[in-house]
């Protein structure tokens, strides 16, 4: 059961305690009162946990400050969309803010190699306004015999370098509970010129023990990649995983699923589950075009199929995009065939806010419908 208490209360505090009060008429329930915070308001949800079947919610929805009583399963109860109203919540981070009015493209290199390419992708990222990158220092591989990343060797210059040109937030995937600690030493260390993303990888996708530890490092916003060739249920687990140790900054990566059905593209893209993400889950929604299509494949219009990818989860509502750059993809060390150019950067710009307006567009067409139909019923 969960009690929601009305958006923006001066005196929360007071309302929790009321609800808690209630609550102890009641053996066996446990309290857990959670804040999360939206472009315009701040909302509370008191969560009681237990065998809630005999409790009612008039006890509750009598209380001043009490929006509404929902009843829910244990799937999803921190992460899950409980609130009918469609109310953007998101997180912000280093003036950076994920919610659903606006699309961040995290772009850049999926395994660092050299300074001199992290450094040219980062001015490139600059010049074209973008403020998010990604950069791979851990890099699980397929093969033992593979590039496995610079580890914490690069941490000190990507940081340094990602100061230098106002990137306010760097993506990094994490394999190992170690690798979360060198990264926040790393930014210690360079006084904190930038934010980290924890990235956990579709390999990782139920890796439980990772996923507690990532979750108690609240410190650190979490983009959590779908397992390749599991269910979306237990890739929505798996970030409620994260959630109950504490960190719900968590925004849900689709990067196409592991099936021959995909063939010729490196996966099976997801991207029509978007909107199933959103309306099951209040989380920020991302797409990797890079990563489901594989490489850089040319459309007879002219258009990467990348890109097509990209329109497809964007159209769809997704508010991030985790794309692959590279100033040299003929000789990155890892996933070349896929990365774009960094002289690509400001066409894709040009058109993710241009798919981003046709979703505008779609949504008036469709809420001016639903509200004909409210309207006439």
């Amino acid at each position: 059961m969960i009690v929601i208490l009305e958006p923006d209360l001066p005196d929360r505090r007071a309302v929790v305690e009321r609800v808690v009060a209630v609550a102890r008429r009641f053996p066996g329930l446990e309290v857990r009162p959670y804040d999360f915070c939206g472009a315009e308001h701040t909302f509370t949800e008191v969560h009681l946990v237990g065998c809630t079947a005999q409790v009612p919610a008039d006890a509750f929805d009598a209380l001043p400050g009490v929006l509404r009583v929902v009843r829910v399963s244990a799937r999803y109860r921190l992460i899950g969309r409980h609130d009918p109203a469609p109310r953007s919540v998101g997180f912000a981070v280093n003036g950076v803010r994920f919610d659903e009015r606006s699309v961040h493209l995290i772009a850049g290199l999926c395994a660092v190699d050299t300074r001199q390419h992290v450094e040219a992708t980062m001015a490139a990222l600059a010049a074209s306004g973008i403020v998010t990158a990604r950069m791979g220092a851990y890099k699980p591989r397929t093969s033992p015999y593979d590039f496995q990343g610079l580890g914490s060797a690069c941490l000190p210059w990507v940081l340094e370098l990602a100061g230098k040109y106002g990137i306010r937030l760097v993506a990094m995937e994490v394999t190992d509970a170690r690798h979360i600690d060198e990264i926040d030493a790393a930014l210690e260390a360079a006084g904190r010129p930038t934010a980290g993303m924890l990235q956990v990888g579709t390999r990782n996708a139920q890796n439980f023990e990772l996923l507690k530890q990532i979750g108690r490092r609240g410190e650190f916003p979490v983009l959590y990649k779908r397992g390749m060739g599991i269910t979306l249920e237990e890739s929505l687990n798996a970030c409620e995983y994260i959630a109950s140790e504490g960190n719900s900054r968590i925004v849900f990566c689709l990067r196409g699923v592991k099936t021959h059905l995909g063939d010729p593209h490196r996966n099976l893209v997801d991207f029509a589950h978007v909107p199933v993400v959103r309306r099951q889950t209040r989380l920020p929604v991302c797409v990797d075009p890079s990563h489901s299509v594989g490489s850089r494949a040319v459309a007879p219009d002219g258009i990467p199929d990348v890109v097509h990818a990209i329109g497809q989860g964007v159209v769809a509502g997704a508010t991030a995009v985790l794309v692959d750059f590279h100033p040299r993809p003929e000789v990155a060390l890892c996933d070349g065939g896929q990365a774009l150019r960094l002289e690509e950067l400001p066409r894709l710009v040009a058109y993710v806010a241009a798919m981003r307006a046709a979703y505008g567009t779609a949504v008036s067409l469709f809420g001016e419908a639903s509200a004909l139909r409210s309207a006439t019923a």
